[in-house]
């Protein structure tokens, strides 16, 4: 009878810890007001700790929407751009390191108020690449707003 209710504990302990790795979230939140499409120009800023160049990402990819984007750790003069971007990532370990979460936000850069937010979070066994993320967060601030479409 022991090694029965060890065999359950170990299938339910097995099932849960698989549910653990599918997380999958994805959210984002524009203001009514703002409007993206008046966006010409972006700055990313880079956080300084970040050596895989997840800046460089959201800047191809807000390029790709037709932005001109410039990315680096120190900010330009401010009226240089219409938008300052950040972003926090967060990784994890699982055999391999793989991108778990990942915010963006568009910001005026007047007061830095969010324009536009959006995250991303894939467990392990639905990892995405640092790409796919940031072309899931990107195009989810972008949906649905009626600009670069």
């Amino acid at each position: 009878m022991k090694t029965r209710n060890h065999i359950k504990a170990i299938f339910i302990f097995s099932i849960v810890s698989m549910l653990a790795g599918c997380v999958n979230v994805a959210t984002s939140t524009v203001d009514p007001s703002a409007n993206l499409s008046s966006l010409k120009t972006m700055y990313v800023k880079q956080i300084p700790a970040d050596k895989r160049g997840v800046n460089q990402i959201i800047a191809d990819k807000l390029r790709s929407k037709g932005v001109k984007v410039s990315t680096g750790v120190e900010e330009p003069q401010q009226g240089a751009y219409d938008a300052l971007v950040t972003y926090a990532d967060k990784w994890m370990w699982d055999i391999t390191m793989y991108m778990f979460e990942l915010t963006v936000a568009i910001r005026d850069p007047k007061d830095q108020v969010p324009l536009a937010t959006a995250r991303s979070k894939h467990g392990s066994l639905t990892r995405y690449s640092p790409q796919e993320m940031v072309d899931e967060v990107i195009d989810n601030i972008y949906q649905g707003t009626g600009a670069n479409k």
